[in-house]
């Protein structure tokens, strides 16, 4: 469980985040969204104890980060996979996580298995990786310690399309064995097909939140487009039907394709497109309730992000 309660953090006068709540509950993917500068970031490093927050709390399994005992073996965290040691390999980098969390070190040649990095990889430098393979190794830096709860900041970022399908499929295993997941990330499709709850931030602040069905929910009624929007607009109000405009000449009506095409019928209006109203998916609620948003610049000396080394 992972339980965000009015999380604020401010550098001076410039609100990074304001005041966000909100819950990840064991067995569930949470998809963390907003555009860039939203403030996602930053609540994920106050929930992991990097970024003291100006007011509110952040507790994972009921309690702060940083008050868990040897976190590694209960939270896995990938917050920049740029952080890693560039001088050692990877094999070494798990090597020493698993001995600073007191874990097997056989698990480490188990999860580059399991990420896909192969021995070869394995003895190269870190500094010679690629982002994605970076990637692979947070991911399985991050599992050391067979955790419960996953935090991770867009860790599909430089991942090729066979390594997105990878980790979607380890993500919605890890949560369906009672795991809880937090994950951000810009790539919405693969967000939408693995989590069952979003948590969308717009300018430091929450946006929306519920689960896939409650904000992806397809609205009631038709979308009907005609040869005469005017005409058409015209027969729909005549009938009662209130024409809502989409765009392009289309309207969406609250009302059964049936009684659409009567209307427009009965005024000899030519429809060129008539079918049930769509939600649109992620896609269209992310740029709906994030349309205009602008990024808060950094404020002169906040702090730069810590290195990930400190959370292993």
């Amino acid at each position: 469980m992972i339980s965000v309660e009015r999380l604020t953090k401010r550098y001076g006068d410039v609100p990074a985040v304001h005041e966000v709540s909100f819950q990840c509950a064991p067995g569930t993917v949470t998809g963390f969204l907003g555009p860039n500068g939203a403030g996602k970031s930053t609540t994920m490093r106050m929930i992991c104890g990097l970024t003291p927050p100006t007011t509110g709390s952040a507790t994972v399994k009921g309690v702060p980060y940083r008050r868990i005992a040897n976190p590694g073996r209960h939270v896995g965290v990938l917050l920049d996979a740029a952080a890693q040691h560039s001088g050692r390999t990877g094999r070494e980098t798990l090597a020493l996580t698993a001995h600073t969390i007191g874990a097997d070190r056989d698990r480490a040649a188990r999860m580059l298995d399991l990420v896909g990095l192969t021995p070869k990889a394995a003895r190269r430098r870190v500094g010679g990786y690629s982002l994605g393979m970076r990637q692979r190794l947070g991911i399985a830096q991050a599992l050391m310690g067979d955790p419960s709860v996953l935090i991770l900041d867009e860790p599909a970022n430089g991942l090729d399309p066979e390594g997105i399908f990878w980790m979607r499929g380890m993500l919605r295993d890890f949560a369906d064995r009672g795991g809880t997941v937090l994950l951000s990330s810009h790539l919405l499709l693969e967000v939408e097909a693995v989590a069952d709850r979003f948590v969308v931030i717009a300018n430091g602040r929450i946006a929306a939140q519920g689960t896939k069905a409650e904000l992806l929910a397809a609205p009631d009624g038709v979308l009907v487009r005609g040869l005469d929007a005017t005409a058409l607009h015209a027969a729909l109000a005549a009938a009662g039907l209130d024409p809502r405009p989409e765009g392009e000449g289309a309207f969406a009506v609250r009302a059964t394709a049936e009684a659409v095409g009567r209307a427009a019928a009965s005024a000899g209006v030519v429809l060129l497109e008539l079918r049930q109203a769509g939600g649109g998916g992620l896609e269209r609620l992310f740029l709906s309730l994030t349309a205009g948003t602008a990024p808060v610049p950094p404020p002169a000396g906040a702090p730069a992000p810590a290195a990930e080394e400190a959370l292993r």
